[in-house]
């Protein structure tokens, strides 16, 4: 096990009103892009995952949430039916996405429907990336207090993505740097962070994009 510096996460219990503003910006960000994009982006998106290969418009997954609790989460399906989706990451050509599972995730439009986690409350817009439960388990055997990311909501985005680590974890390097971005949000999370966050996920989605797939 890699030894890294002892993190102890901030008290957020206390922290009302900066709760609070994470809350309301996480529901109108949500609803938002529900009502101007997902509801009219839906029936067209779910025809052609329909369409291009068999099985539900919907993947879910279960992964760790704050607290390290169990929570499904809920993307566009973009791979084929296979028995690898939980302990296997995407890999460069890998066989199992689709012809429209391609375009999502490079787009990573296939993120979307987990604005629907986020209004029931086990997301925020912004926060760690959650992992699919027995991959987190395997980098926690790497990592000393790997699990203290969850102190926090995870989320849509985070520090690491905006960042431009996103996509294939290939070796100790990848996983590490997220950790590392991931403990500095949890110390320091506020409204303005988030936002910035956002702006640049945004702009690392146009011009670095290269680990999408």
């Amino acid at each position: 096990m890699k030894n890294v510096d002892q993190f102890q996460p901030k008290d957020l219990s206390g922290d009302f009103s900066k709760r609070l503003l994470k809350r309301l910006f996480d529901l109108l960000f949500s609803l938002v892009t529900v009502v101007f994009f997902l509801s009219w982006m839906f029936p067209v998106l779910a025809i052609m995952i329909k369409l291009d290969s068999k099985g539900p418009v919907f993947f879910r997954q279960l992964r760790h949430g704050r607290g390290n609790r169990h929570f499904y989460c809920y993307k566009f399906r973009t791979m084929v039916i296979n028995d690898e989706a939980d302990i296997k990451q995407a890999t460069q050509d890998d066989s199992r996405v689709t012809r429209i599972g391609k375009f999502l995730r490079r787009t990573s439009m296939d993120e979307l429907p987990q604005v629907f986690n986020v209004i029931i409350g086990n997301m925020s817009i912004v926060g760690p990336r959650p992992h699919a439960v027995p991959m987190n388990i395997e980098f926690a055997k790497e990592i000393d207090n790997f699990m203290v990311r969850h102190a926090v909501k995870p989320g849509i985005t985070g520090l690491a993505q905006s960042k431009g680590y996103r996509g294939e974890i290939k070796n100790f390097f990848d996983i590490y740097s997220r950790f590392k971005l991931d403990c500095f949000y949890v110390r320091n999370w506020c409204l303005l962070l988030d936002i910035k966050i956002v702006i640049e996920t945004a702009n690392s989605l146009i011009y670095n994009n290269h680990k999408a797939y």
